[in-house]
Formats: structure tokens, sequence, C-alpha cells
């Protein structure tokens, strides 16, 4: 019989939704036309892109529509790191007398690596620190950004802890000094609300893979009136700011996904957040000396960062995978590392419960009874390995934390 599956690492990636896989579907036998061409049959494909950026636009609370009714705000891309990128390569484009970033200590590689890039290239690059609570230094930030800051960029919500950072007052700051501001929102797209015009927002990138749609499509919201260099050049696809042939089907994927988010945004928050609430109390009722990375602040309402003390995360998730429960042990683009994560580094989690967190995420096809049935099996797994660990043994009288 084929073991069950408790898929809780929906920070990695989605299963797509069937109602998004039913959208797709004719886009591959059926109405494969290519949008640039000048026949009726793919014309109508094109026709059929606008709706979908038109979704997207609504999900993200960018309400311009240009006089055919077009979202031209919404420029359609590879994935989210593609987005970010060309987020700020647009940025540094559009203000090429100025010569600094400012980003956080706990952005996605797809960010802070292109910043390291960048600073090969002769660029400023700044990262201001969280305390250990995830929360941003906001006095850095302001010290941070001056007349020769190009860009800021924060995300919305962090993909190891989710904690929320301020978007809104972020970008006023990055306004105040003439510059940018962009947010990576690929793990708040579809779970919290989003206005980007009442934030202030620039730029926000957004990856399907993360909210339900396929992997390999994202998209970039660029205020209108910004003058955007395209990070990839070729065809006159998306108005000349992304070239390349569309990726019809995902597109049209990534519209139904962002139509659903936004049809049932405030329940799904509600009831993620009580099953992620419900959880986190089981674990600490059950487990002695764990810490819930960012408990009290505001965060992602299906996200949960643990930290297990003196034990190592890839032994619990090779435990868990046993039973078929399926986690992180952090971001999915760093797993695999033996470091910790430079989030927790940055949070200034100790080294000894560093590496023994596991991220837990969940999506909207989970349910209570597989979060019980993990609650359950926890406590043996924690037990079983602190049996064996000599640090454990060596400092399980000391002071938690």
């Amino acid at each position: 019989m084929e073991r069950q599956i408790i898929y809780l690492d929906n920070n990695a990636t989605t299963a797509v939704a069937p109602e998004v896989f039913a959208a797709m579907q004719p886009y591959f036998c059926e109405r494969y036309g290519n949008p640039s061409s000048i026949h009726r049959f793919g014309g109508s494909i094109a026709a059929d892109i606008e709706t979908a950026r038109c979704q997207v636009a609504g999900l993200l609370g960018a309400k311009f529509r240009d006089k055919e009714g077009c979202a031209t705000e919404i420029i359609f891309t590879s994935c989210g790191t593609e987005s970010d990128n060309a987020a700020i390569n647009a940025a540094l484009n559009a203000v090429p007398e100025r010569k600094k970033v400012v980003t956080t200590a706990v952005e996605h590689p797809a960010v802070l690596h292109y910043c390291e890039e960048l600073s090969r290239k002769g660029f400023t690059i700044e990262l201001i620190g969280v305390d250990r609570r995830g929360q941003l230094d906001m006095a850095a930030l302001k010290n941070a950004v001056d007349e020769n800051t190009a860009i800021v960029s924060a995300m919305w919500g962090n993909n190891e802890t989710g904690i929320i950072f301020p978007v809104a007052e972020i970008a006023a700051i990055a306004h105040s000094k003439g510059a940018y501001f962009h947010t990576d929102a690929v793990q708040a797209a579809g779970k919290v609300k989003i206005d980007v015009e009442a934030a202030g927002i620039d730029f926000l990138s957004v990856s399907g893979h993360k909210l339900h749609a396929p992997k390999g499509i994202g998209a970039l919201y660029v205020r209108r009136g910004i003058i955007f260099t395209p990070l990839i050049c070729g065809g006159h696809q998306e108005r000349n700011r992304r070239g390349g042939t569309e990726n019809t089907a995902s597109i049209i994927g990534l519209g139904k996904a962002c139509e659903m988010a936004a049809a049932n945004l405030d329940e799904e928050y509600r009831v993620l957040k009580n099953m992620r609430d419900g959880f986190e109390a089981k674990l600490l009722a059950s487990i002695p000396r764990i810490e819930i990375n960012g408990l009290g602040e505001d965060r992602l309402p299906g996200t949960s960062s643990v930290s297990f003390e003196s034990i190592e995360g890839e032994s619990i998730l090779m435990l868990l995978d046993v039973l078929g429960i399926c986690a992180s042990s952090g971001s999915a683009c760093t797993t695999g590392s033996l470091e910790p994560s430079h989030v927790l580094r940055a949070m200034g989690v100790p080294y000894s419960s560093a590496h023994g967190t596991v991220r837990f995420s969940l999506s909207r096809y989970n349910t209570p009874e597989e979060l019980d049935f993990v609650a359950e099996k926890l406590p043996p797994i924690i037990a079983r390995l602190r049996e064996i660990s000599p640090y454990w043994e060596e400092h399980r009288n000391e002071k938690q934390f």
C-alpha cells in the first residue's frame, strides 16, 4: 500500500490547484497559438493573457488599467528570482548616478546573491539586521538610506520564519530619499492582503508555485511611470519589457490561482492561522526546550519555524520522512547546507538551536488531523534523538536559550 504523505513544506512549493490545472489544459493541445501572431487563432490567446494579467493585478491591489482595460503594471516572468533580479536591475538603470542598494540580512538568496554580484561590480550593498524576534532594525534602515541609494529591497514575509515586515513604512523611508522600493512578496502573495498602491510599492515580486500555480511562472509589478530596462532582451513581448514567447498555459494558471486566492483570502488566513497556532501550542506543551521563532510577532499564517535544542534538524527530517511527513530545515534554496540558515544566524538564534530548526509550512490542503498526527509523533522523535546527543546530555540542565 502506498505511504500516505503529509506535506508540510508549502513554502518550498505548493500543489497545483485542480481548478488551476483545469484552466491550463486547453492551452497545451487545443489553444496552442502564439500570442504574438497576427491571425485570430493566436490573437485570441493574447486576450486571455491580458485577462490573467488583470487577475494577478487584482490580487495585488494594482488598480490601474489603460484605455484598453489592460493591467499594464504587471509583467510576466519565469519565477520569483527573475522578478527580484529584474526589479533591482531596472532601478539601477533608472537612476544610474546612484550606486547603492539597501536590503536586509534575511532576504531570499534571489536578492542576496544578486546583490553580491552587484558588489563585485562596484555597487555599495548595505544589509540591515534583525533582532532576536526577527524584526527589522528600522533605525539602522533609516540611517542607511541616503541620496546615493537607488533602491531599497525588503521582503513582505520571510520564507523561513514568516515574519512580516512593515513594507509601507520601509517604502516611505526609501521615497523620502528619492529611492525606489521593491518587495519580494513571493511568500506573502495569496496569504495576506496586499495593496501595492496603499503601501507605496514600486516593484513587487510574485512566484506562481508558492500559491498553487505551476513552477516556471512569476510576475513583477512595476508601478506605472517607472522607466523599466528589461533584464531579458529579445522580442516585443510584455510590451518590450521581457523578451521571450509567453508561457501561455502557466500564465493562465497563475491568473486563475490569483483569482482564487483573492476570493478566499480572509477565510484561508483564518483557517491556516488557527491550525498553525494549535499545532505550535501542542508542541510547546509536549516537548521541553523548544522555541517557536517569531512567536507573538506578525507572521504569515501558515509558517512555523521551530527550534529543537541540541539535535540536528536533518535527523528530525529523516525520521519524519519515514512516517511520510514532509517538512524543511529552512529555505528550500539552502537545504543541504551544513550551516545554520542565514535567517536564524541574523536573528541570533543559538547555534545549538539553529541547527535543530525545522520549518513547517501549511496550505489550504492541510487538515487539523494531519497536524495532530505530526504533533503526536514529534515528541518521541525528539526524545530519541536527544538520548544519543552528547550536547544534550551536557547542557540539558542549563537555562533555556
